[in-house]
């Protein structure tokens, strides 16, 4: 633990010590020039009372007093201190499938409102780490920068819809690409990646996400959202329902939640698979992930309630007060 003192200008206190000292001297000068005056020195030892050894410590011994009791007071005035705490962070990154396999309505309203969900569940449960939001279909971009600001992140995440991205698919290496780029400046031991996908229409690419993940040192908690059984796609044109996707013999479409790939990325990655069907389990379940293997960072926190210390600064200076008076019977500058 370090002393701090949150305002040094207080140290000017520290001038009155050769204040004094200069005060002392000169009323020392001036008595010698008066008793010179009064009569010739060889008459002083018998008209002037004898002065005690201890006087010509008497100077020395009163400064330090003034030094200590200044240094009390400014201890009382104001201190603080700054105490090195040890956190574990985590940068984390949220890659959220947006395909339109996503609106299938198999789980909650629909998938990808449930993968919203569990999203916002989670960063509620977070207290340090930096999240940032990576959206992908086809595609990917970044809406989001790493933040703590998890209001301003909820915000984000509310307002994605499965139509942001227009090329279709699920391709996890343009969002793992992504995601490595957001994660250039970032400490190499804290990036986490949660990976919120129903599988459908993968692109077959995800051994190259798992080789670039990694490389890049990042570790992959996929979560799967959709059920086994699956659900037809809706399709809207400007948020009107039109239908169900059909396929090329006119037969409804019906997606199902594919975890083979989401399973294979985590594990291969030293992450955990989760399903995300449970809204009320899943957020638990990510956090508990989030926070194995996470790196420490030291942070230097500047405490409002600092250790004050002047009890015994104060008591130093009152020793040295008691000194001067008990070898100073005559209570003056008897030098």
């Amino acid at each position: 633990m370090e002393f701090y003192l949150g305002n040094y200008w207080y140290l000017l206190l520290l001038l009155l010590i050769p204040v004094l000292v200069f005060i002392i001297s000169r009323y020392l000068k001036w008595k010698i020039k008066k008793r010179a005056l009064f009569a010739n020195s060889r008459f002083h030892d018998s008209l002037f009372e004898r002065k005690s050894k201890f006087a010509r410590y008497f100077s020395i011994f009163y400064s330090i007093a003034i030094l200590f009791l200044v240094l009390s007071i400014v201890d009382i005035l104001e201190g603080s201190e700054e105490v090195s705490t040890r956190q574990k962070l985590n940068n984390v990154i949220f890659m959220i499938d947006v395909s339109n396999s996503m609106n299938a309505e198999d789980v909650s309203t629909n998938r990808l409102q449930e993968a919203k969900n569990v999203m916002i569940q989670t960063m509620k449960k977070l207290k340090n780490d930096k999240v940032g939001v990576v959206i992908f279909a086809g595609q990917a971009t970044s809406i989001m920068p790493l933040t703590t600001d998890y209001s301003s992140a909820e915000n984000f995440v509310s307002a994605i819809e499965t139509n942001t991205i227009k090329i279709q698919g699920t391709d996890f290496l343009k969002a793992m690409e992504v995601a490595v780029d957001k994660f250039k400046n970032t400490n190499r031991n804290g990036r986490k990646i949660v990976l919120l996908s129903d599988g459908e229409d993968n692109e077959g690419h995800e051994d190259e996400a798992i080789k670039l993940a990694n490389k890049e040192g990042l570790i992959v908690t996929s979560v799967g959202i959709g059920s086994e059984e699956g659900a037809p796609v809706p399709e809207y044109v400007y948020g009107q329902l039109m239908g169900y996707k059909n396929d090329a013999n006119g037969q409804t479409v019906l997606t199902k939640r594919q975890t083979e790939a989401l399973s294979k990325i985590a594990q291969s990655t030293g992450g955990t698979y989760i399903d995300g069907n449970n809204i009320n389990d899943a957020p638990d379940q990510i956090v508990e992930a989030l926070s194995k293997n996470a790196s420490s960072s030291e942070t230097m926190v500047k405490s409002q309630n600092a250790s004050h210390y002047y009890q015994y600064i104060l008591a130093i200076s009152i020793l040295f007060f008691m000194i001067i008076y008990m070898f100073n019977p005559k209570r003056d500058l008897n030098i």
